[in-house]
């Protein structure tokens, strides 16, 4: 606890030498949430601070307070309040914003709905979360119309005759006076990706304000800057940097659709300090070349924070290589929140890690038998600890737990200096001819040659081997490349039995709205 006080200290976020305004903040945090405590908290410390900037102009943070008030008051006029689930199914705006604030201000579960969904998807999670009302932009009233029993549904971005009631109208019919706190905090449902059938929902409660120190030990935020937030809000590595740059009372940057050059200049304009992304985001900002990047002015930065899948060596490299020693790799799930983060000196003496444990998460490896694994360099499953882990699937279901931890999917190892690397999902790994095989090194290996710009490898049947690798790769415009050349490099860099006998060449590689890929589709390539 005195160390998760220090890094909040050193950050800025409470003014511990006000022993008064450091507890109404944190009081403020138990009482309305993450999410609407840490815009009250916002709003108090300077009302006139710039809160969130969108395609329609700024925000402040007073503005976003009363907006909100309004909105929770006419949800509260139509039946909505501590019991309700307000679902979310919009890109990143202020009326997404604005449907946050307003159900932590009830007391409302609020659930965050992947804007990728398909309609069976969108329906099978609405049902089974008893939703009690739909916000979304005008784009999925298709896929909402199809949610069964017909909940309240309230448009947050219109795109052209709105044929429904709006939030702004909701906002400038209503009372914008503060709300009577409710009865106990709102809960915080996300989804998982749903890569293998219906998503799952992940409640996420914050049983601690001190929880942020996690980020903020190892990723160096603080008071009154601004945040470039390229990661979508549904997605947890966009939510918990919104959330925590609310905290800090920093500006908030979004756009609703993700566009490589667009961020580069939102980031010189809002003389950001850190950009918030996914990997497939970083390198498609990347891939603009030195001469578009050349053009914008990104010297404030001091964060590109990454998260939401691997980062492989050479993407984390080439950013390195751009914008400096800011590369900041933080590895997590929906289910465990944070497990570790690398930090630019981590990225440094050893690429691809993901880092350490920050303070207030413990991270351990366990054999196939349950056992300790305290050897560097010896593969084993992945298990967190942390306050911001889950409890249970919506559905009744869990994560398996040993020690107190929580398995988070995947398989990897340590080093000798304690840092961790992922070496895959554990149910990826693929055995040849006796050999067990990680597809992720090979992948990364892959995207080292200077013809691949984006690389799958997955395990196919073989009636010899058990199973063998087979590579999907998409080059770079005028790039050149066939099979054999393929077979030939992987074997000059890794064992034999590493090699993909099978290469398909595609133009793009099937990924979710997120950029996750989506290798279960990867047999429709060919």
């Amino acid at each position: 606890m005195v160390r998760g006080l220090d890094v909040i200290r050193r950050s800025g976020m409470v003014p511990l030498t006000r022993p008064d305004l450091a507890l109404v903040s944190l009081l403020r945090l138990r009482q309305l949430g993450p999410i609407a405590g840490a815009a009250r908290v916002a709003a108090g410390r300077d009302g006139t601070a710039l809160g969130l900037v969108d395609e329609l102009g700024p925000l402040t943070y007073a503005q976003l307070d009363t907006r909100s008030n309004a909105l929770a008051r006419a949800f509260a006029a139509r039946g909505l309040g501590p019991d309700s689930v307000i679902a979310l199914l919009a890109r990143d705006h202020r009326g997404a914003v604005d449907t946050m604030v307003a159900a932590g201000k009830l007391g409302a579960r609020l659930l965050l709905m992947n804007t990728g969904f398909a309609r069976p998807q969108l329906v099978d999670v609405a049902r089974r979360e008893r939703v009690s009302a739909i916000v979304h932009d005008q784009e999925f009233s298709d896929l909402v119309d199809a949610v069964d029993g017909d909940p309240p549904k309230f448009l947050a971005w219109v795109d052209g005759t709105p044929d429904r009631t709006t939030l702004d109208e909701l906002i400038a019919g209503t009372d914008d006076r503060p709300l009577p706190n409710p009865p106990r905090p709102g809960g915080l449902v996300l989804l998982t990706s749903g890569t293998t059938g219906t998503p799952k929902g992940a409640p996420r409660q914050v049983k601690s304000p001190l929880a942020v120190a996690q980020f903020l030990d190892r990723i160096p935020l603080r008071v009154g800057e601004a945040t470039v937030l390229a990661a979508p809000l549904f997605h947890g590595t966009g939510l918990s940097q919104f959330l925590i740059s609310f905290a800090l009372g920093s500006t908030v940057v979004v756009r609703r659709r993700f566009d490589p050059e667009e961020t580069l200049r939102a980031v010189q304009d809002n003389r950001a300090t850190a950009l918030v992304l996914i990997p497939t985001m970083l390198r498609r900002i990347l891939d603009l070349g030195p001469g578009v990047l050349g053009r914008y002015d990104t010297s404030s930065l001091r964060i590109v924070f990454c998260a939401g899948s691997a980062l492989p060596p050479e993407l984390g490299n080439r950013a390195t290589e751009a914008f400096g020693d800011v590369v900041h790799n933080l590895y997590g799930s929906t289910e465990v929140a944070v497990a570790t983060v690398a930090t630019p000196a981590d990225w440094r003496a050893a690429p691809g890690t993901v880092g350490h444990a920050p303070v207030g998460c413990r991270v351990a490896l366990y054999d196939d038998a349950g056992h300790r694994i305290t050897e560097p360099d010896v593969v084993g499953r992945v298990f967190v600890g942390s306050v911001l882990s889950f409890e249970g699937y919506t559905d009744g279901r869990h994560k398996d737990v040993l020690d107190g931890l929580l398995a988070s999917g995947d398989v990897g190892h340590f080093d000798r200096q304690g840092r961790l690397f992922i070496d895959g999902r554990d149910d990826d790994m693929i055995v040849s001819g006796g050999e067990n095989v990680f597809p992720g090194e090979v992948e990364n290996l892959l995207l080292e040659h200077d013809a691949v710009a984006e690389a799958a490898v997955t395990g196919v049947p073989d009636d010899e081997f058990g199973q063998r690798l087979k590579a999907y790769l998409v080059l770079r415009p005028a790039a050149s490349l066939d099979a054999e050349q393929v077979r030939d490099y992987v074997k000059a860099n890794l064992a034999r039995y590493k090699v993909p006998r099978d290469v398909v060449f595609v133009g793009e590689l099937p990924r979710n709205a997120t950029g996750k890929l989506l290798k279960d589709r990867l047999t429709e390539l060919g």
